[in-house]
C-alpha cells in the first residue's frame, strides 16, 4: 500500500534489511561512493517512504561510520536527510578462536560470535532526525546466551554441551546486537528496541540456530516484562529482523505468537498489494503481510518462500495511523522494479501520531 502523507504530528518508523552488505571489509564503502545500482535502489526504497526514524538491518559497520555516513548523505541528495546516525560494533564477524559450530575447524565465519565474514559484517544502524539519548542506551549485545534466562542451549545426543563448553561460556546471545535505545522527542522519549536473529536453520540435530532465533527474539520478552534490564518507562517500538515467520517456514514459531499477542505490544499487521499477489503454495499464513520475497520450494529448490519475518510492534499505549510494507504490485511496473532491485526484504513502515 502507498504511505499517505505525514500530518504535523505523525510520526513516521521504519525498518528495513536493506542487503547493504558485502563479503569484504570496505566493499560497501566502495559501492557507495560508486552509486552501485543496488546502493541507489536502496536509497531510493527510502526515500519513497520518507521515515522519520530508519532502522537499517544488514549494513556493514566501519569503527568511523564512514560507509553509514556516506549512505546519510546520499539519501540527503535524494530528498530525505538524516542528522543523527547511531551505530555499534555488532558481533557478526567477531572472532572467537574456537569452534563455535561443531564442525571441527576453526576460523570460519560460523566460528564468529555472529556469522560474518568479517568483523562488522551485516551490522545494524540507525538514522534519525531527532537526537538519540545515547546516556540511556541498554546495548545488551555482550550478554552470554548461557546466562540468558530461560536460556534453550544446544546438547550433544549425550547431554553434553553442544558444540563444547568452552564454545559455550564464550557465545553471546546476539547475533548482531540487540539495543535499547531512547530517542528524543519534543513531548519525551520514543525507545526504539532493537535486533536482527540468526536464521532458525543453517544446523543440525542440536538445533543451535533455532534454539538460539528463539531466545534472540525472547530477549525482549524478558526485557519489558522486567527480568533483564530496565524495561521502558514511557512508548516504546519493537523494530527487528526476526528471521522467524509465526506461521510459515522452520523455526520455533511460539515466541512471536507470545510477542504478537502480548498485552504491552501491539501488532498493526502492516501489508501490501505486491505480497498479496505473491503467495507462496501452500502458504499458512496471510501472504498480505510477507515482508521477506525468496524463492518458493519446488523440486530444484530448497527456497522457504515467501514470509514475514520483519516487524515493527509498538507499544500498547500508542496511537497507530498507519503502517505498511513497500511492496508495489506488478501492475505499478516502476515502483515494483525497484524494490526487487534494492533487496530481497521489504521495508516495513509505521505512522504514529505524537501525544
Amino acid at each position: 500500500m502507498p504511505a499517505a502523507p505525514l500530518l504535523a504530528k505523525d510520526l513516521r518508523i521504519a525498518f528495513f534489511n536493506a542487503g547493504l552488505s558485502r563479503k569484504g571489509p570496505g566493499l560497501l564503502m566502495r559501492d557507495i561512493a560508486r552509486q552501485e545500482a543496488q546502493v541507489l535502489a536502496a536509497r531510493d526504497v527510502i526515500a519513497r517512504i520518507n521515515p522519520d526514524i530508519l532502522v537499517l538491518s544488514d549494513f556493514d559497520y566501519d569503527a568511523e561510520a564512514r560507509a553509514l555516513s556516506a549512505f546519510a548523505a546520499l539519501l540527503a541528495t535524494a530528498g530525505a536527510p538524516y542528522p543523527y546516525r547511531f551505530a555499534r560494533r555488532p558481533n557478526t564477524g567477531w572472532a572467537t578462536g574456537l569452534d563455535m559450530d561443531g564442525d571441527g575447524r576453526l576460523g570460519t565465519p560460523r566460528d564468529a560470535q555472529g556469522f560474518g565474514y568479517f568483523a562488522g559484517q551485516g551490522g545494524l544502524a540507525v538514522l534519525s532526525r531527532f537526537p538519540f539519548d545515547a546516556p540511556r542506551l541498554q546495548d545488551f549485545s555482550a550478554l552470554l546466551w548461557r546466562d540468558t534466562p530461560k536460556a534453550l542451549l544446544p546438547k550433544h545426543a549425550s547431554g553434553a554441551p553442544f558444540p563444547s563448553a568452552a564454545a559455550l561460556a564464550a557465545q553471546r546471545l546476539s547475533t548482531t546486537a540487540h539495543w535499547s535505545l531512547p530517542v528524543s522527542l519534543s513531548g519525551g522519549a520514543l525507545t526504539l528496541l532493537i535486533s536482527q536473529a540468526t536464521p532458525p536453520v543453517f544446523d543440525g540435530v542440536e538445533d543451535r540456530n533455532g534454539k538460539r532465533n528463539h531466545d534472540e527474539n525472547a530477549l525482549w520478552l524478558h526485557h519489558i516484562e522486567g527480568r533483564l534490564g530496565t524495561p521502558p518507562s514511557g512508548p516504546f517500538v519493537l523494530a527487528f529482523g526476526a528471521n522467524l515467520d509465526p506461521a510459515d517456514g522452520a523455526g520455533r514459531r511460539d515466541v512471536m505468537h507470545t510477542l504478537l499477542a502480548h498485552p504491552a505490544l501491539q501488532d498493526p499487521r502492516p501489508k501490501s498489494e505486491g505480497a498479496a499477489l505473491a503467495a507462496t503454495p501452500g502458504q499458512r499464513g496471510d501472504p498480505a503481510l510477507d515482508t521477506a520475497d525468496w524463492r518458493d520450494p519446488t523440486e530444484d529448490s530448497f527456497g522457504p518462500g515467501n514470509m514475514r519475518v520483519d516487524f515493527l510492534l509498538p507499544s500498547a499505549d500508542l496511537a497507530v495511523k498507519d503502517a505498511g510494507v513497500f511492496w508495489p504490485a506488478p501492475q505499478n511496473a516502476a515502483d515494483h522494479a525497484l524494490a526487487l532491485a534494492a533487496s530481497r526484504h521489504r521495508l516495513v513502515w509505521l505512522d504514529i501520531r505524537l501525544p
